[in-house]
C-alpha cells in the first residue's frame, strides 16, 4: 500500500494512478478515498493522473487521537503533495473535503494549485451563530456527536438515507451504495471521526475563500439534506474572486456517486475552460 509518514508520525494512505495533469481528491466525513471511485476512473480514462488520500483517522490511515483539525488536515495534504512533487494540480473536495481543499489552496498550495472544485462543501461555514443566523443549529451537530459516540454502527447505516436522498419519493435505493458508505465509515477511528464533527461544523473558511486567486467551481444540490446549499455554496461563491456556481435541482449530498455522470462532465468542462 502507498503510505506516507508525515511529520508527527501519522501514516497517510493514498492512491496514485495514471499520468498527465494531476487531480487530487479530498473525501468527506467519515469516508475514505474509496468514495471517489467514479471520479478516479472517469478522469484516469481521460488521461489525467488521479490521487486520493485517506484523511488522518479515516480509512486506512493511522487512527489518530491528535491532530484532528483542519489546519493539520491541510498540512498533511501539503506534505503528500510535496512528497509526490505535484504541480498544476486540480483539487476536488466533497463536503468536509471541500473545506480541506480550500484551506490547503489558501495556506499551502497557491504555487502548486491550478483550480479547485468544491462539491457539496461545508464552506464558508456550517454552524448557526450571530454572523450566520441561517446556519445549522449546534443541536444538530450535538446529535451527530452523540450518535457517533454511542450508536455509530446503526447511525452510519441510517445516515445514508438522507445523504443520498433515499427518503425522497421515487428515489432508486441501492443497498450496495449504502453498504459501501457504512463500510468506509466503520474503517475509520471513532476518536478522529468524533473530533472531525467539530471541524466540519465550526471551521470558518471565509478568509480562505476570499484569499484564493485561482478559478474555483462550486457545485451543490438544492435537495442536499446534509449541507444546505443556501448557507454554504451560495455564500462561498459570493466570497470567491474567480468562482463559478452550479446548483443542481433535486440533487442530494451524495451526488458525486449517484449523479456521477453529470458531476464528472461538469468538472471536466471546468478543467478544460
Amino acid at each position: 500500500m502507498n503510505k506516507l509518514t508525515v511529520k508527527d508520525g501519522t501514516e497517510i494512505y493514498f492512491k496514485d494512478l495514471g499520468t498527465g495533469q494531476p487531480i487530487f481528491f479530498h473525501h468527506g466525513w467519515p469516508l475514505s478515498s474509496d468514495d471517489w471511485d467514479a471520479q478516479m476512473m472517469f478522469f484516469l480514462n481521460k488521461g489525467y493522473r488521479v490521487i486520493a488520500h485517506d484523511r488522518r483517522g479515516h480509512g486506512r490511515s493511522t487512527q489518530t487521537f491528535t491532530g484532528n483539525d483542519m489546519d493539520t488536515y491541510a498540512s498533511d495534504v501539503a506534505e503528500l503533495i510535496t512528497f509526490l512533487d505535484l504541480k498544476n494540480v486540480i483539487h476536488v473536495g466533497h463536503s468536509t473535503g471541500g473545506g480541506e481543499a480550500i484551506r490547503y489552496a489558501s495556506k499551502f498550495g497557491k504555487e502548486r494549485v491550478a483550480k479547485v472544485v468544491l462539491i457539496s462543501a461545508i464552506t464558508p461555514y456550517m454552524i448557526a451563530d450571530e454572523n450566520n443566523p441561517e446556519g445549522v443549529p449546534l443541536s444538530v451537530f450535538d446529535d451527530i456527536r452523540n450518535n457517533t459516540l454511542h450508536n455509530r454502527q446503526q447511525f452510519y447505516q441510517d445516515l445514508t438515507v438522507p445523504f443520498y436522498g433515499y427518503n425522497r419519493e421515487n428515489a432508486i435505493v441501492k443497498k450496495g451504495i449504502q453498504d459501501n458508505w457504512w463500510r468506509q465509515g466503520m474503517m475509520g477511528g471513532i476518536k478522529a471521526q468524533y473530533d472531525c464533527i467539530k471541524v466540519f461544523s465550526e471551521t470558518d473558511f471565509t478568509e480562505d475563500l476570499k484569499s484564493v486567486e485561482m478559478p474555483v467551481l462550486v457545485l451543490h444540490g438544492d435537495d442536499d439534506q446534509i449541507v444546505p446549499y443556501a448557507t454554504t455554496a451560495v455564500k462561498a461563491a459570493e466570497l470567491l474572486k474567480n468562482g463559478k456556481l452550479i446548483i443542481y435541482p433535486g440533487f442530494s449530498h451524495g451526488m458525486p456517486t449517484i449523479n456521477a455522470e453529470t458531476i464528472n462532465n461538469d468538472i471536466l468542462e471546468f478543467i478544460n475552460s
